[in-house]
């Protein structure tokens, strides 16, 4: 499961080498070894997207921003161990699936309150919004974070849709 990028970058913020993190140069190829600052591995590339690095390490594939690295002797470097940045990443997992639970609040793609989670299971959400109306979702129409629940419309835009009767609202 890749993990969202500020989680993963905002603890590296944290860490003694953020400011030469910061001055990361080009050079991130697929293939390339991740170490920590003392030359222990993180992991290797395994893609690279505009500023977006993915890499795997003993557990997981994760995303970071390419500021979060700095280059040195052909390897690149980031500011966590391997066991903290999987620990990093356990975590962010673990409150991605408390954020979808009944009862939580969701939020739409602007950041705002949409609604909260009135109900869900394997394939379906509802979420009872601010107008009082529930609206049915197909379960990848909801994704979790370490920031809660997020759908992929604005809040107006799903108020509307229920309006309009397209949405398998109650």
């Amino acid at each position: 499961m890749r993990i969202l990028i500020a989680v993963v970058s905002a603890s590296l913020a944290f860490t003694p080498l953020a400011p030469a993190l910061a001055q990361a140069s080009g050079g991130f190829t697929v293939g390339a070894q991740v170490t920590d600052a003392n030359g222990g591995p993180v992991g290797t590339v395994t893609a690279v997207n505009g500023d977006i690095v993915t890499i795997k390490t003993d557990k997981f594939e994760t995303n970071l921003s390419k500021s979060s690295f700095a280059e040195q002797d052909g390897k690149l470097l980031v500011g966590m161990t391997q066991a903290e940045l999987n620990a990093a990443i356990e975590k962010d997992k673990a409150a991605a699936e408390a954020s979808l639970t009944v009862g939580a609040p969701v939020k739409d793609s602007a950041g705002a309150s949409a609604g909260t989670i009135e109900a869900i299971d394997g394939e379906f959400v509802t979420i009872k919004l601010a107008s009082g109306k529930s609206v049915r979702l197909p379960r990848n129409g909801i994704a979790g974070s370490a920031n809660g629940a997020v759908i992929g419309l604005t809040a107006a835009d799903l108020e509307a849709q229920v309006a309009k009767g397209n949405s398998g609202s109650n």
